[in-house]
């Protein structure tokens, strides 16, 4: 009897996608399939497979016909439901495209369900919680009191998952994802941003005072916890915090990468932005820690020195 299995991730072509391929395909037991429409995606970020278990499709989930026949090629045991809209800015600019998601994930349910799927990973987001009402944020018992269509989308999502178990039978495991950063990662966000400015010695912008605070989590560890999760029937119908502890306010985020860069950088203040940044995010990640055992996390520190190593993604 063959062991391999089958896997689908969508916006596999993104960056927290793109990881995650890369792990799974390290294993040769793993035949991964990609879907991404690569509206925000890149297929330079994707490895290139030494053992012939990767393929790239270019597809849209929202687009049932397209999907479709993804799901009718490969029998699929395992499902990651990475696509979707991603960054601050674009997606509050462009909330109707935000809400069109909504359809990918129904797509992703219904054929994961009448295909014989065993799990479907979800990524989820920090941004359920919307503005913070208790610390640490934890999985079952703080609010979800998202208002921005992004945060809706991925409420919606979860609400499905649920759904879809209760009536189908489908398991699921949810990762809300908490400000994840590392190499590859597009240059409209935080911590990139602020290193492509401190690398070319330009002028970092802040909105606000840079009071707001973040907790990064670096992505090896998010890959290495998510991994685990898939694969252990434990965390099966779970939700998970997938994310740091330690928390960073915008500020010295920016000072530190000044100071590791080297950089003659000089700060500026925007007045802050009319929605979407919240005042602080702080994971309970107890359920993270379970799956990494004795793995530290790392870092702020050691996670924006791995970054410049190889600083030529986020200079290109």
């Amino acid at each position: 009897m063959s062991n391999i299995k089958n896997i689908l991730v969508t916006g596999g072509a993104g960056f927290v996608g793109s990881a995650m391929v890369e792990q799974l395909i390290a294993d040769k037991n793993n035949f991964v399939v990609v879907v991404d429409n690569l509206q925000t995606g890149s297929k330079s970020k994707l490895p290139i497979s030494v053992h012939n278990n990767l393929k790239f499709i270019q597809c849209d989930v929202n687009n049932i016909g397209e999907i479709t026949s993804v799901f009718h090629t490969f029998s699929f045991h395992y499902v990651f439901h990475y696509a979707a809209l991603v960054g601050v800015q674009r997606t509050l600019q462009n909330p109707v495209k935000v809400l069109n998601d909504i359809s990918g994930i129904k797509n992703i349910l219904d054929l994961s369900k009448n295909t014989g799927v065993k799990r479907v990973m979800y990524a989820s987001s920090s941004e359920v919680y919307g503005e913070p009402v208790e610390y640490p944020q934890n999985e079952e018992t703080t609010p979800l009191n998202s208002r921005l269509p992004y945060a809706i989308v991925k409420n919606v999502g979860e609400a499905f998952l649920k759904s879809y178990k209760q009536e189908y039978g489908l398991d699921f495991t949810i990762f809300r994802f908490f400000n994840t950063y590392g190499p590859k990662q597009s240059k409209d966000f935080v911590i990139s941003k602020f290193i492509n400015a401190a690398l070319k010695d330009e002028d970092i912008t802040i909105y606000g005072e840079g009071k707001q605070t973040r907790t990064f989590c670096f992505m090896k560890n998010n890959i290495e916890a998510c991994i685990k999760a898939t694969f252990s029937e434990e965390y099966a119908n779970q939700t998970i915090n997938i994310g740091n502890n330690q928390e960073t306010s915008v500020l010295d985020l920016a000072k530190l990468i000044i100071k590791l860069t080297g950089s003659k950088s000089k700060l500026v203040f925007l007045p802050p932005l009319p929605e979407g940044d919240m005042t602080r995010r702080h994971p309970d990640i107890t359920k993270m820690k379970e799956l990494l055992g004795n793995t530290p996390l790392l870092t702020i520190e050691e996670g924006i020195a791995e970054i410049l190593k190889d600083t030529s993604y986020i200079l290109s």
